[in-house]
């Protein structure tokens, strides 16, 4: 028996001894939030207190809005299962993720790249974007290397809090990333800087 084997064991005869384990409720804060459009103003709300911008828009004028938050020369990174419709009005270069090959961390870290992803769910109490590598979100790298991210959330996407929206999730033990606006950190002075841990520029358009 190794040193492991018998601390584990020593725990196990330990937790043995001990009272019986009791239930955990899981069914807190399950009670439904406002109505879509309140859910949707807050989210907005919270959303441009951590300095996101924010665009509103129907399903119809999608395309012209993700244009509109592009520089013409700027290159579009995608993740494979981006609608090509969320892109048509871009006139510049457009890069998908695995096709032919998974984009590198150069390629995603060039001058002009911007990120284009849907998301999971979005959290209106929080402001906060829940991406779970889905087809239209992609690997990790997409959304952690470029300096810009644009995030396309639909109002039905959009829980009231945190426990309503993990309910949400196909699979909530998969890897997740939470985003709360454009990334930022501060130092021992409380100087703010951004682009640490992320992209410095967040745009989020919600759409029907």
């Amino acid at each position: 028996m190794n040193a492991r084997d018998e601390i584990l064991r020593r725990v196990r005869a330990a937790a043995a001894a001990g009272p019986a384990a009791t239930a955990i409720p899981r069914d807190y804060d399950a009670a439904d939030g406002p109505p879509g459009a309140a859910l949707a103003d807050q989210l907005v709300d919270r959303l441009e207190d951590y300095k996101a911008r924010v665009r509103r828009c129907a399903e119809p004028d999608l395309a012209a809005t993700v244009a509109s938050l592009l520089p013409a020369t700027s290159t579009v990174v995608a993740p494979p299962g981006v609608p090509a419709a969320w892109l048509s009005a871009h006139a510049g270069a457009t890069l998908r993720d695995g096709d032919p090959a998974p984009l590198t961390v150069a390629d995603l870290d060039a001058p002009g790249v911007t990120v284009v992803t849907g998301c999971a769910v979005a959290v209106a109490e929080t402001g906060t974007l829940i991406l779970d590598a889905s087809p239209d979100q992609g690997r990790r790298l997409l959304t952690l290397v470029p300096d810009h991210h644009i995030c396309v959330v639909r109002t039905s996407q959009i829980a009231a809090r945190l426990p309503e929206a993990l309910r949400r999730l196909p699979d909530p033990t998969r890897p997740l990333t939470m985003i709360s606006g454009p990334s930022a950190t501060s130092d021992i002075e409380l100087n703010r800087v951004e682009g640490v841990h992320g992209p410095r520029h967040l745009d989020v358009v919600i759409t029907s």
